[in-house]
């Protein structure tokens, strides 16, 4: 049984040792950012949920992995610091469903989606696959040793990205 790296809402996980599983459960409107650099063999995951930190400032210096913004930086500074390298990483999006209320109702997951995208582009990181939008709820495992991204929908259909 692999080592489990459970990341919770608002948190991130990371890691440069095989045999480690990193999961993150039930992603709604959330956004999970997958990262993995084969060659160094790191990986991590971040769960964040809300797409700017300036709504709330000191919530951001206390768990900056909650938004977008302060989270993002984090990951792939922590992914650095164990070897990996920005042209090696493989980025996965996850999530960014519409689960509470109709269409137009806060948008919670576009606009995570879309605060994402902007922040990867901007720093020139590309992504490779993504399973986001809907109105399903997700859950997400990076295995660190070989990179394989599985999703499960709803917790019945398990696809790999």
């Amino acid at each position: 049984m692999p080592q489990r790296i459970t990341v919770g809402v608002g948190d991130l996980g990371i890691s440069g040792q095989a045999g480690v599983e990193i999961v993150t459960h039930s992603l709604g409107s959330c956004i999970a950012v997958v990262i993995h650099d084969s060659d160094a063999g790191v990986g991590g995951m971040l769960h964040l949920m809300l797409p700017d930190s300036s709504i709330n400032a000191d919530r951001a210096q206390r768990q900056p992995a909650v938004f977008a913004d302060t989270g993002l930086p984090i990951l792939f500074k922590k992914a650095y610091a164990l070897g990996a390298k920005k042209g090696r990483i493989r980025t996965v999006l996850v999530g960014g469903a519409q689960i509470i209320g109709g269409a137009g109702h806060f948008n919670i997951g576009k606009r995570n989606y879309a605060a994402v995208r902007r922040m990867l582009y901007r720093n020139n990181v590309l992504v490779a696959a993504e399973e986001v939008g809907g109105t399903v709820n997700r859950t997400v495992r990076l295995d660190v040793t070989n990179g394989k991204v599985q999703v499960r929908i709803n917790s019945q259909e398990t696809i790999e990205l």
